[in-house]
């Protein structure tokens, strides 16, 4: 009888099962639009406990394939990984799939172990920001530019103004702290395997899976099924968690009308939704994707 009751149970939920949750992380990090939101804590957080809250889980397995974006949701969905491990005493195996480079590789660091597959893209760890410059449009078309501030650099890289020495020389050293700050998490969270020096490493420069792995920004070459059947058996279960989703989630989490609004608002930013998706479109291709 107790063989035929276990039988309904479902696999993940019988004694002796071993489990590894999956979760996938994908996309551009941070906000994109403010109507397409990129990979955020605020939006992988609750898919990332409820894989931890897993019963029988032995690891967490994390999938990850982002050109990077946001070095603050970077760092701040790589410190909620590795708070999560802690507290449940998991470890995390990071699986990366096209790409995992510059904030894509910060939250690779938070696997205990890093795995590729050989076409993998990883690195970049570096600090980028852009702007255009559309002085001379302007002048062309016979706009004239009128802008009122207070505070000396309220101003600061404003497109519409010529390019101002001081201001670029404000912002490299922005950068210069955040890529300080970039370095040593990956120092912290890979430690002595790493093997090529910094002039290399944190240059920005990225690379293919198995020269990754030789300079130990990854651990092994391997797909995520292989190699989970080889570390916790052919039987191990591996579901996948994914963000909650639903007839009720989308009933009660929709303002009345705000259809008619996202799409009235969407018909109003089509420009910046343009020139965001274009953006968006030049991070992956920058990696070959």
């Amino acid at each position: 009888m107790r063989a035929m009751l276990m039988k309904l149970v479902p696999t993940r939920w019988r004694p002796g099962t071993t489990v590894v949750p999956v979760v996938r992380l994908s996309g551009v990090i941070g906000a994109v639009t403010p109507l397409r939101p990129g990979m955020t804590l605020g939006g992988v957080a609750k898919t990332l406990e409820r894989a931890f809250a897993v019963n029988n889980a032995k690891a967490v397995a994390l999938v990850i394939n982002s050109p990077g974006g946001s070095p603050v949701q970077s760092r701040q969905i790589y410190l909620r990984i590795r708070q999560l491990a802690e507290e449940k005493k998991l470890p995390v195996l990071m699986f990366v799939e096209d790409v995992a480079a510059s904030g894509g590789y910060m939250i690779a660091c938070a696997g205990d172990e890093i795995f590729c597959d050989p076409s993998s893209i990883l690195g970049s760890i570096g600090v980028v920001g852009s702007s255009f410059g559309f002085t001379e449009l302007i002048k062309k078309i016979g706009v004239e530019r009128r802008l009122y501030t207070s505070g000396e650099h309220k101003a600061t890289l404003d497109p519409f103004l010529p390019e101002n020495p001081d201001d670029v020389a404000r912002l490299k050293a922005i950068q210069r702290e955040i890529h300080a700050t970039f370095i040593e998490l990956v120092k912290a969270s890979r430690g002595p395997r790493l093997k090529g020096s910094d002039d290399l490493l944190f240059t920005g420069e990225y690379w293919a899976g198995e020269r990754a792995v030789a300079l130990g920004l990854a651990d092994a070459v391997g797909d995520l099924r292989s190699t989970l059947r080889a570390r916790f058996g052919d039987k191990v279960v591996t579901p996948l968690i994914a963000p909650s989703s639903g007839f009720l989630t989308g009933l009660f989490g929709r303002k009345p009308g705000a259809g008619t609004v996202a799409a009235l608002d969407g018909i109003a930013g089509m420009p910046d939704n343009l020139i965001s998706a274009l953006e968006t479109r030049a991070i992956w291709a920058k990696f070959g994707f």
